[in-house]
């Protein structure tokens, strides 16, 4: 049971937070999730989940690429990009290897590699998508063009 001393500090906390409560758009400190999934030209889904000028030095996305689908051979300019794989297994294409990943599994892609990857055995593949610094689009060099 708590003591009176304790109900007024309680009390005394609860009103000094709603003095200084700010609507979140105002805060320095608050990013709205986005969390929608989009249809990418890489011919994978996307769901960004933190990609804000807020933290410039990373980025952090799920991607999802449909069962027997190959992604877009391309690069990123400027930043390293990590897999770390969620679920279903891939074949990963990275420079000149090829190499076949799973749950748990984690690729480290630096700057300017060309790669791909493939979702194997009648099931999606989904994985994180850790850039450092952030990802932007104009990073992203389509490959398959040239």
């Amino acid at each position: 049971m708590m003591s009176d001393h304790n109900t007024g500090i309680v009390s005394a906390m609860s009103e000094k937070k709603s003095m200084n409560q700010k609507p979140k758009s105002e805060s320095e400190y608050f990013v709205e999730a986005t969390g929608l999934e989009f249809w990418t030209d890489e011919r994978c889904y996307i769901t960004e989940l933190c990609n804000t000028d807020k933290l410039a030095e990373s980025s952090l996305a799920i991607a999802r690429v449909e069962a027997g689908v190959t992604t877009q051979l391309h690069a990123l300019t400027g930043l390293t990009e990590t897999y770390i794989v969620i679920e279903g297994s891939g074949q990963m294409e990275v420079a000149d290897e090829t190499f076949e990943i799973n749950p748990g599994d984690q690729v480290v892609i630096p700057p300017g590699v060309p790669q791909r990857v493939t979702a194997l055995n009648d099931q999606q593949l989904r994985f994180y998508c850790l850039c450092t610094p952030r990802f932007y689009p104009e990073s992203y060099v389509n490959l398959e063009d040239e």
